[in-house]
């Protein structure tokens, strides 16, 4: 089984700079934009859920297309639906911005059925340095493309981080595909 599945180009780049300006033209709701997680040792990003912005719903009819290739041509994984809202992160210099190594499968009801999850890379590569999503399925640890448009698929069981960016902003939509849980 394949530990990073890369789909380049699968969203344009002026697809990709649309949803950046629509994620950030959108109201600042407390329901919609959830600040920062206040454990910053483990991650410090501000986060936008998708469901939650008028006009987003194109990005998901893609997605499941994408995650339905994916999943037929590398995992195999037993795949029932999208129980979560998508998200997307904005991770920034001036703040610390990262994801310190974590895996996405946890004891909550959602989080334990994960199967899959999808990342999008939506920054320009050269817009920032640092913000490496790296993905370490075993002793080996894979670097996910920076090229913008390119979605990285992997286990939700596999530990993967954000590395600090260090300079400009990094912006990735991520979601999970749930399955029954793992046994």
């Amino acid at each position: 089984m394949i530990s990073l599945h890369s789909m380049p180009q699968a969203f344009s780049v002026e697809e990709c700079e649309w949803i950046i300006t629509t994620v950030a033209s959108s109201p600042s709701q407390e329901a919609l934009l959830v600040g920062k997680n206040r454990d910053h040792n483990q991650r410090c990003a501000e986060l936008v859920w998708v469901d939650n912005v008028d006009g987003m719903g194109w990005i998901m009819d893609r997605v499941i297309e994408i995650v339905r290739t994916s999943n037929r041509d590398q995992f195999d994984f037993d795949l029932s639906d999208f129980a979560e809202s998508p998200q997307v992160a904005t991770y920034k210099a001036e703040a610390g911005g990262h994801f310190a190594w974590h895996s996405d499968i946890g004891d909550g009801q959602l989080a334990k059925r994960r199967k899959l999850t999808l990342v999008l890379q939506l920054s320009k590569p050269n817009s920032y340095e640092g913000g490496d999503l790296q993905v370490m399925p075993c002793a080996n640890v894979f670097a996910a493309s920076r090229d913008q448009g390119c979605v990285s698929i992997f286990p939700s069981f596999n530990l993967h981080q954000v590395t600090p960016v260090t300079r400009g902003i990094r912006h990735s939509f991520t979601v999970w595909a749930h399955g029954p849980s793992f046994r």
